[in-house]
Order: structure tokens, then sequence, then C-alpha cells
């Protein structure tokens, strides 16, 4: 349903008049730097709140020097999609603002999961869009009252610290930055600066399906303000929980700096004597992040079994221990943190001229020149001799190491190359340490 731009009252509230440039300029002043003559995306779904954004984005990123690209993705769910789309492409081309439609096929059916499915499915599909075309910055719409539900339903789902700061203003991923410059600002006002444009915007029917919590929880505002519990409270609360956070982080990275050594080789080493004399809130935290970084898993392991085996390795682990994809063995000076080898991932097809991803922790780029029909997958029991390197042996079952189907070819981590082989590709491809949850992070971002 298309809607036409709405006449602002003449008794306007400062939550009700339309965003100025210079105000959004000092929202983007936050994120600096920026490269010269900026290049942005913007997802733009045509609703208010992402029409309202391109606007502004384009008119800052022009007074810089710089230009956006406008993303719509067509998730093909609904039969109007399409036409909506070629629609938003329609008013942002009467701008002169470039436009893309980046199309996924349907097929998720039923109520549960398919906000978060789809969700998914659309940043996979932005980010992807940046990587291709070096595209660093990422802009989303997300506003004050976002942000406030965020934290009511986070809080109904028993969310700590993390989850209770909301969304943060700024996101690190693989290819760009993800970047909500409107986490303050009112709902209302992006509606104001729409109609002070005369820029009409889609109306999506899923955004008044009573199927959906975030729905439910929005058509309970009224009664919500009642009680004291406004937009404008609850995402100050959850600025003030995201500022506890950003401090936490900051402990958690200068502890995590003088109790672990992380291997390129994808293991560690933990000074757990180190990690006992802080507090449990960092210690946790801490260990955590190790086995996100050496096990490769999106998510941390349980808080129960993670309070656990803090509390073995601050009395002084004996014994070797598994959690969240990695083995923990004692070792003279601290404990060896390693990949399990009963949760390795199995070997994946390496065409030359690719890029994969392996196991949640490696990202191999192989040469053009290399030879065709290479595996990336673990060393396992496989013998190579005249490695150049040494790793603790329990970690070599872990090694990446690329194949031909019948034997081992190469062991980067070892320095090791097959005898037979010209090693001229080798030397032009790379493998990294890249795993899906990093050591550490960009910080929290509070705006």
């Amino acid at each position: 349903m298309i809607q036409r731009s709405l006449l602002l009252p003449e008794t306007m509230t400062i939550d009700s008049e339309p965003l100025r440039a210079a105000e959004f300029a000092a929202l983007m002043q936050r994120f600096q730097p920026f490269e010269p003559s900026p290049r942005l995306a913007v997802a733009v779904s045509g609703g208010a709140d992402s029409m309202a954004l391109t606007l502004l984005a384009h008119e800052w990123a022009r007074a810089a020097g710089g230009m956006i690209t406008a993303l719509t993705v067509d998730h093909r769910l609904r039969p109007q999609s399409a036409a909506e789309a070629i629609q938003v492409g329609r008013w942002l081309a009467a701008r002169g603002i470039a436009h893309r439609v980046l199309t996924r096929a349907g097929g998720e059916s039923g109520v549960r999961g398919i906000q978060a499915a789809a969700r998914a499915a659309r940043y996979a599909l932005l980010e992807e869009w940046c990587r291709v075309e070096g595209v660093l910055h990422l802009l989303i719409a997300h506003h004050r009252e976002d942000q406030a539900e965020t934290l009511l339903l986070r809080l109904a789902r028993g969310s700590g610290l993390d989850g209770l700061a909301a969304m943060s203003a700024a996101a690190e991923r693989a290819h760009c930055r993800v970047l909500r410059p409107l986490l303050r600002v009112p709902r209302d006002r992006l509606l104001a600066t729409l109609s002070a444009a005369g820029q009409r915007w889609i109306d999506d029917p899923s955004n008044h399906d009573r199927a959906y919590a975030r729905v439910r929880l929005r058509q309970s505002e009224p009664r919500l303000a009642e009680a004291g519990l406004t937009a404008a409270r609850l995402a100050v609360a959850a600025a003030r929980l995201g500022a506890a956070r950003v401090t936490l982080e900051a402990e958690v990275a200068m502890l995590l700096a003088r109790a672990v050594e992380l291997h390129p080789g994808g293991f560690a080493r933990l000074d757990n004597v180190a990690l006992a004399e802080k507090p449990a809130a960092l210690g946790l935290r801490a260990l955590s992040a190790v086995l996100g970084a050496v096990g490769g898993a999106l998510y941390p392991p349980r808080s129960a079994r993670l309070d656990r085996l803090y509390r073995e390795l601050c009395q002084g682990l004996r014994g070797g221990r598994t959690l969240g994809g990695c083995r923990l063995l004692p070792r003279r000076g601290g404990v060896l943190v390693c990949r399990e080898p009963a949760a390795l991932a199995p070997p994946t097809v390496v065409p030359p001229g690719t890029i994969v991803h392996w196991d949640g922790r490696f990202r191999l780029r192989l040469a053009a020149t290399a030879p065709a029909g290479l595996y990336l997958g673990a060393l396992a029991g496989a013998a190579v001799g005249g490695a150049r390197r040494r790793v603790p042996g329990a970690v070599r079952p872990s090694l990446p190491a690329l194949s031909d189907g019948k034997a081992v070819v190469a062991v980067p981590a070892l320095g090791y190359l097959r005898d037979d082989v010209d090693g001229t590709w080798l030397r032009a491809s790379s493998l990294s340490f890249r795993p899906t949850r990093p050591l550490t992070v960009a910080s929290f971002t509070v705006v």
C-alpha cells in the first residue's frame, strides 16, 4: 500500500519536526573517518524509515563529494514485492539516486523464524553487494522506537547486559561496517522529513501483522507510555547499558591481551592464573571469546557449561575438557586451547581462483594458477614429513590442509609442501585465520 506524504499539524513538537541536514551531518560525524568522496550503500525497503534515511544520506554524501547507492532486497515473499521494488527505483531515480534490487528466491513458510531468516538473508545480500562493489559503509534505518522495542524484546527473553544494550550504532562486518545513524531519532521526525520533501513511501502489511512479537509490542506503545515506558526513556536506558558494555569490553580486551596468545594456526595458549585474578564478569567473557575464536562457532556456549569450565580453570585444570568445539588441555604454564577433532567441518572443494571459508575459522584465497581438484580440510592423521615448523601434537589433527583427494599437498601452518608439487601457485595464494567470532571485535558503539 503506497502512502501519500502526510501534512504536519500546525502545532508541532520537536519530535515531529523534519530532521535537518545539519543534524544528520552531526549524526554522521560520529562515524568518522570516511574516505574522500565517500561511497555508501543504504538499505531501503521503500518504507518510511528507510526512504527518509536514503534522502538524508544522499544529501550528506553529495555535500561531501560522494554518492550513495540504495539497495532494495526483494525476498519474493509477497506477490507485490517486485512491483514495489520497481516503484522505489522510480522514486529514487527522479531524485538522481542510484538504486539496485537484490533478489532472493522466497520459500519460507509459517510464522516461526520467518523474520529472522529473512533478516539473515537480507544482510547477506547487502554485505555481498558491498564486497563486490568495494563499498565500505552500509547504512540501516533503525530509529529510536526500533531501539526501544529491541530492548523490551530482549528483556522478555532474559538477555544479559550485551542484549539489553540493544543495537550498536556501528558494527564491523567482514566486508563493510553497518551504520545506524538514526538510533536516537524519533520515528515521527522521519515521517515529517518525508512530508517536507514531498516523498511517498510503501507500507508493508507485515508491519501490522500481530503474528509477529515486534508488531504486538509496537501496538502496545500507548499503554507502555502510560506506565512511563516511553520510547525516549527506553532508548536512553539502552544507551546507558551500552556505555556499561563498552567499558566492560575494554576491560576484557586488556585481559585477553595479557592472558591469551593466539596462534595463526588456529589455537591458543591461555594463562588461567591471569584469568582467575580478574572478576568473574571479565573472566567469563574472556573465556567465551577464546572458545569462540578457536572453535569457530557462531554462538557462545551455554552459560551453565561456561561457568563450570571457568571455575575449573580458576582452580587449576586437571585433565582435558571440551566445550564450544574446543579441547582444553593443561600444559606447563597454562592451558592449550585447540579445535576439537570430532567437531571439525568436512573437507570442501576449492576451485582455482576462488575464496572459501572453512570450519568457521579459516579463509583461503586460491590462486587461479592452482591445479584443479584441490580440497581444504583437516590434516587429521595424515603423515607429513619434512615440515619446517612445529606445533603441539594435539593441534596437528585440526590444522587446515590442502589435498588432491589422494594425499596431502600442503599444510601452510607447518610450512609443508609435497615434494612433487610446484609451489608457485601456493605462494600466490593465501590462507588466513579468520574465525567467525574473532578474539576481539570493534567496540560496541553508542550514539
